[in-house]
């Protein structure tokens, strides 16, 4: 939004964009594509995005704005340090021809995360949670001036059954449907949970 964005072409139908995931698919569709692709895959990404990762995620949020767009996305994720990806790339290669072939609606994103020595195996799981240390860093500059680093290393996930977390820990990839719809729907349908605003009136929308 604040800076120009560079595209360059890498190829026949290949392209570079200078910003983040997000803006590479926007002007993808926008821009360069001559007519709305099938499919958008972000990734592979070198690091789980498990659980709450998601809302943080520039892989998951180039996935969303494909399904934001009214196109299929899915987000790929793998563990960090991969060196042979071959692996990993023969089996999202597998998942996303399985996404085509099951025409999902439009708008459908999936997280998918497949862990290094995944055999094949596979699980539709939902959002678990992973544990960090909310450490952040205050340091100084030649010129005297603070900046800080944000954000303490992975110390754990949550092991619930049917989780994302749960299944890479058994060496299954996990394919996790994501909504684009963040209504905390169980607290609008539970009149306990609504407030009332002093001095103003509700009304129903």
């Amino acid at each position: 939004l604040h800076k120009p964005l560079r595209v360059s072409e890498r190829g026949p139908g290949r392209f570079a964009v200078s910003g983040s995931p997000v803006d590479c698919v926007y002007i993808a569709m926008h821009s360069l594509c001559p007519r709305p692709p099938d499919l958008v895959v972000s990734g592979i990404n070198d690091g789980y995005n498990l659980g709450t990762d998601v809302f943080y995620s520039g892989t998951v949020g180039a996935a969303v704005e494909g399904g934001l767009r009214g196109v299929v996305g899915m987000a790929i994720s793998t563990e960090p340090g991969r060196k042979d990806m071959s692996n990993v790339v023969a089996i999202a290669s597998k998942v996303v021809s399985a996404g085509l072939a099951a025409r999902m609606p439009a708008g459908s994103v999936v997280n998918v995360n497949i862990p290094r020595d995944c055999d094949g195996s596979f699980a539709w799981t939902h959002l678990g949670k992973r544990f960090y240390g909310d450490d952040v860093h205050e340091r100084e500059d030649p010129r005297g001036r603070s900046y800080f680093w944000i954000g303490g290393g992975h110390i754990g996930m949550d092991d619930t059954p049917g989780t994302d977390c749960n299944a890479i820990a058994k060496g299954l990839a996990s394919l996790t449907p994501l909504s684009l719809d963040r209504t905390g729907r169980e607290a609008l349908d539970s009149a306990d949970a609504l407030w009332d605003v002093p001095d103003l009136k509700r009304e129903d929308s």
